[in-house]
C-alpha cells in the first residue's frame, strides 16, 4: 500500500517592486503560477498572477531570493504542466510566502 506525501511545498514570489510593490498582498490570498519557457533571462520562470490585476511578480529561483524553505522554481517547475495556484500565507519586506496548490 503507497501512502501519499502530504508535505507541503512552499516558493516566494519575488520581483514584485517591478510590477506593483506587494502593500495590497494580504494572507489567504489565491495566486496563478504560469510557466514562462521563453523568459530571456531563465528557462524556468514562473510568472506569478493575481486575478483582477495580471502579472505581481515571480518565483524566486535564487538562493538570495528564496526564503526559508521555499522551493525555487527551478524545483518547483516539475511539480505541475503550465498552471497552479497557490495562497499566500506570509508578507515579508522582500518577498511573500506561498503555499503551492498542484491542480
Amino acid at each position: 500500500m503507497s501512502k501519499k506525501s502530504s508535505k507541503k511545498i512552499y516558493f516566494t514570489i519575488t520581483g514584485m517592486n517591478h510590477f506593483y510593490g506587494q502593500e495590497f498582498l494580504e494572507p489567504g490570498m489565491k495566486v496563478e503560477l504560469v510557466k514562462e519557457p521563453d523568459n530571456a533571462y531563465d528557462s524556468e520562470a514562473i510568472l506569478v498572477k493575481l486575478e483582477g490585476l495580471g502579472s505581481i511578480g515571480h518565483v524566486a529561483n535564487s538562493s538570495h531570493t528564496v526564503k526559508g524553505e521555499s522551493y525555487s522554481a527551478g524545483r518547483l517547475y516539475d511539480h505541475f504542466k503550465k498552471k497552479a495556484t497557490g495562497k499566500v500565507k506570509y508578507i515579508l519586506d522582500a518577498g511573500a510566502i506561498c503555499e503551492f496548490k498542484a491542480n
